[in-house]
């Protein structure tokens, strides 16, 4: 059965000053005897240790008297025959028993306590003998008062108390579990609206709890990254809405172009056709990079490591790229100084996948220049790939999102080269799957620098 916050503080503490209760009963009542008792032994031990006596201490017997006056004692010194040198009598002694005495004399011990009971008041006290010298010796002994009376008391306002304290404990009980369950309950009502879809609703908190101000930081910090995913999902239903819907509305219209124009015409159907593959294309690779970054952000896409020459690799996908240089006018430039020969241990496909889309990215966002470089370059620790655009640069605060699915920059966007929206999200992905470090670089006007480094060790 699940209780309330409020609930379980309330019984914890009640139960607490329940235990507290009777503890002090016990303490108080049960064992006050054995305590009175064993603290009275003390003292006389204590006494015996600390009384240094000689016998020719001219000041002995005034010692002996503040002491016996001040702690409520008997003491007695004897010689090694058991002779009384000196007795301090008060209303406390019961010093009788010379066999007692004789007993200790003759044990050749230093210390021993006995438990004395007069035969005819059966009164009960302790003594402490302490042998001095080979010729002296000290007898200090305090009766044991019966404590009937004050127990009877202590009982009766034991039982007072337990019910006053019960009664203060409750009502101090209810305030601290309300004061300490009332901020959590706001928090709790304010996640459920969140869970129902209203990311509007803030996290408050007037609690002083160092723990409570932490979690509710961290619920609102947690809310406004949910109402950051929320509007990213928006764009990414809007951005692959527009991405399905231009490629078949061309489908669609060249279609019927074909369906309207002269069957003998092959100039003009081919030309048609062709657009339509070139749509079918785009909504294929849509797709297909939709299926890969679903397999890699679930981890669905394993890695095939094997080894290969980084640079080759490169030159190649800057070879498939040459149709831009021809068709379009643009320039990219390879370059990795004096390294002719790179070879890494990775997944190949999964590389080549990274460098295809980053100089995907670059073409897309690049200057008038249409200027695009790779370079590749090495320090004593990794291998650097940088992907360089000319474009207008990226924003300090639309960096942290640049890697995100479908997450459009607000620079000018040429879409020269076809892209899908999910090129970078793909690349961060397979880049986490290596390992690898990544990052952009971007300055205003000037350009963007996409990299990742290679470990020389892996």
């Amino acid at each position: 059965m699940k209780n309330k916050l409020a609930t379980k503080i309330f019984i914890y503490l009640a139960i607490f000053s329940l235990f507290i209760l009777i503890f002090l009963f016990f303490f108080q009542v049960i064992f006050i005897n054995s305590f009175y008792e064993w603290t009275k032994t003390r003292t006389i031990k204590d006494l015996s240790k600390d009384i240094l006596i000689t016998e020719n201490d001219i000041s002995l017997y005034d010692k002996l008297d503040k002491v016996s006056y001040k702690e409520n004692v008997c003491i007695e010194l004897t010689n090694s025959n058991g002779d009384n040198l000196y007795s301090t009598y008060s209303s406390n002694c019961n010093l009788r028993s010379k066999a007692v005495k004789r007993n200790f004399i003759n044990s050749n011990k230093e210390t021993k306590t006995y438990n004395l009971i007069n035969n005819f008041t059966k009164e009960k006290s302790i003594m402490a003998a302490t042998k001095l010298s080979n010729n002296l010796y000290i007898f200090i002994s305090t009766s044991l008062i019966p404590l009937d009376s004050t127990i009877n008391i202590i009982e009766q306002q034991l039982i007072i108390v337990s019910i006053v304290v019960l009664i203060l404990s409750i009502i101090v009980a209810y305030f601290i579990s309300k004061r300490l369950s009332l901020p959590i309950t706001k928090i709790s009502k304010a996640a459920k609206l969140i869970a129902k879809g209203k990311l509007k609703t803030g996290f408050e908190t007037t609690s002083d709890i160092k723990e409570l101000v932490d979690l509710t930081n961290s619920l609102n910090d947690m809310k406004n990254e949910l109402s950051k995913t929320e509007e990213l999902q928006k764009d990414l239903m809007a951005n692959v809405s527009h991405d399905l819907k231009t490629p078949l509305t061309m489908i669609k219209a060249y279609a019927e172009l074909i369906l309207d124009i002269n069957i003998n015409d092959k100039e003009k159907c081919k030309n048609n056709l062709n657009i339509i593959i070139e749509e079918v294309n785009r909504l294929n690779n849509l797709v297909n990079d939709i299926l890969a970054l679903t397999k890699v952000e679930n981890e669905l896409d394993k890695l095939d490591i094997s080894e290969f020459d980084l640079i080759k690799l490169i030159e190649k996908i800057v070879k498939q790229h040459n149709i831009y240089v021809i068709k379009d006018g643009f320039s990219i430039e390879f370059i990795h100084d004096n390294i002719e020969k790179l070879i890494i241990k990775a997944d190949k496909k999964k590389i080549e996948q990274v460098i295809y889309n980053l100089l995907n990215n670059a073409l897309n966002y690049t200057g008038d220049d249409k200027k695009v470089i790779i370079k590749v370059s090495e320090d004593n620790d990794n291998y650097s790939v940088m992907v360089i655009d000319s474009g207008k640069g990226i924003d300090k605060k639309e960096r942290d999102h640049i890697f995100d699915r479908y997450y459009r920059s607000k620079k000018n966007h040429k879409r020269y080269v076809y892209g899908t929206g999910l090129g970078l999200s793909i690349v961060k992905n397979i880049l986490l799957l290596h390992n690898y470090d990544y990052g952009v670089r971007s300055t205003k006007n000037k350009g963007t620098s996409f990299y990742f480094k290679i470990k020389k060790d892996n």
